[in-house]
């Protein structure tokens, strides 16, 4: 029998960093080349070309009354569903929905995305469209269920600081409030980060090494398994989001009580 052809998937790049000679602009039109080459759509949103405005204020949502006080989570729930969001944040809205994967292309900046990303997030992701009473619960097949998600990170640390004894903590760690607390909790699939150590000298033959590598992991964005988080709703936690007595394995510690055990 002929193996089945790999189905054209549509995948979202959402990529910061302010010079597009770094690190991360290479490896975003790399990602953007391979994809489309694999037969892929892709759309890119370049968040400095875009001089996205990273803070969210009163203006996210027209319709809010200039003489309320703006509860953000009610105020955007109501623009959501009311579709009265502003332009720039329900055009990234309609990407993501369009979307099967995405990946977030970022350097590490003080253990987390830079400021302009973080911006992205906490502005596209409101609530009626990536959490909230009217949508799935969180942490499940929730609101933007049947979609994958990767995190493509550069560091200038050695990948021995983000082990299990190393001094920055593991990566799954670090990255646990992106993975666990932003895809997961808006049911999306994340799949183990693809991590780029050392990155502030990068030379020839091991930024090769590196693209083959990143190559291999973006041919396997829809046959890799994802991280597996356990559900809110599988029966693991109670009432109160705590996770029962006796359901993880013996030893199991820290945020990796909210991982399935693998095999």
């Amino acid at each position: 029998m002929t193996e089945a052809t790999p189905q054209p998937k549509k995948i979202l790049v959402v990529t910061a960093h302010p010079d597009r000679r770094s690190l991360n602009s290479t490896l975003t039109a790399f990602a953007v080349d391979h994809l489309r080459a694999a037969g892929h759509e892709v759309q890119i949103s370049d968040l400095y070309a875009m001089k996205w405005r990273a803070a969210l204020d009163a203006d996210d949502f027209p319709d809010h009354p200039a003489d309320e006080r703006l509860a953000v989570m009610a105020a955007s729930e109501r623009a959501t569903l009311a579709e009265r969001l502003a332009p720039e944040i329900a055009a990234e809205q309609e990407k993501v929905r369009w979307s099967d994967a995405v990946v977030l292309q970022f350097p590490m900046w003080w253990f987390s995305v830079p400021a302009i990303m973080k911006g992205w997030i906490d502005r596209v992701f409101t609530a009626g469209f990536g959490y909230g009473p009217a949508l799935p619960p969180p942490y499940s097949e929730g609101a933007l269920a049947g979609r994958r998600a990767l995190l493509s990170v550069t560091m200038g640390a050695r990948p021995t600081a983000f082990s299990d004894r190393g001094i920055h903590g593991p990566l799954g760690d670090v990255l646990y409030p992106l993975q666990h607390g932003l895809f997961w909790f808006a049911g999306m699939e994340p799949l183990e980060p693809f991590g780029l150590f050392d990155s502030n000298e990068l030379p020839a033959e091991r930024f090769a090494t590196a693209q083959r590598a990143y190559a291999e992991r973006l041919d396997r964005l829809f046959t890799d398994e994802p991280v597996p988080f356990r559900s809110l709703v599988g029966g693991d936690y109670d009432h109160d989001m705590r996770l029962l007595p006796g359901v993880e394995a013996p030893g199991t510690t820290g945020l990796d009580l909210h991982v399935r055990p693998r095999g």
